[in-house]
């Protein structure tokens, strides 16, 4: 999946401002219901990413995805040091080893560097999947917590000035910024404790390999 969190917590965002914006229609039936008395608009700014990501609930979820994709991590390291001494050992045998034997040794590091890539790709498109529907699950819970936390404080609307793709805050001040305490608003209901050691930002691992040394040149004969 190519969409990334941005899309997500845009798509979250623009749900919640939604919710927040809209107030009861007056009914028809019932004319003696008065209409809300008009005003001057109460604009909040939060930076919805970095809020949902600053949660206890993701900061938890997050950790715990760390450990579910650290054998994998280890089993890519332990590859890709196997291709490096590989080639190393190839380089260095190189005017010894006989035209056989340096087809052999040169057919194996292929391989592994093939097996490396391909395995990856596969544990990259995995976690990026897994990440997205972390934060996916975190941010539908927190954009409930941010319609309610807007209609008690009589928001009119919230808008994200976090969201750098779709800029949509020319100027706010400091003062209206409500992200830490709908992040605190958040970690209250939902129970949740901060973790003894907050995890890494998002992103800050990638199960991509470390860049695989270079195939060694084919055999000659």
């Amino acid at each position: 999946m190519k969409c990334n969190l941005f899309t997500i917590a845009a798509l979250a965002s623009c749900l919640a401002i939604n919710a927040a914006a809209q107030s009861p229609a007056v009914s028809a039936a019932a004319p003696s219901e008065p209409a809300a008395p008009a005003g001057p608009a109460k604009i909040a700014v939060i930076g919805f990413q970095e809020a949902v990501a600053g949660t206890n609930d993701f900061q938890r979820r997050f950790a715990d995805l760390q450990k579910k994709y650290e054998p994998k991590r280890q089993q890519l390291k332990t590859l890709n040091d196997e291709i490096a001494s590989l080639q190393k050992e190839l380089q260095g045998q190189s005017a010894t080893l006989n035209d056989s034997d340096r087809a052999t040794k040169a057919k194996s590091l292929d391989d592994k560097q093939k097996e490396l890539k391909r395995a990856g790709e596969d544990a990259q498109t995995d976690y990026q999947q897994d990440m997205q529907q972390t934060f996916a699950a975190v941010a539908g819970k927190f954009a409930e917590t941010l319609d309610t936390y807007s209609k008690e404080h009589g928001f009119t609307v919230v808008l994200d000035g976090g969201n750098q793709q779709l800029p949509v805050v020319i100027y706010a001040n400091p003062s209206v910024d409500i992200t830490k305490a709908v992040v605190d608003a958040y970690n209250v209901k939902s129970g949740i404790p901060a973790p003894e050691h907050t995890a890494a930002a998002p992103g800050a691992k990638s199960m991509t390999p470390a860049k695989a040394a270079p195939k060694a040149p084919a055999a000659t004969h």
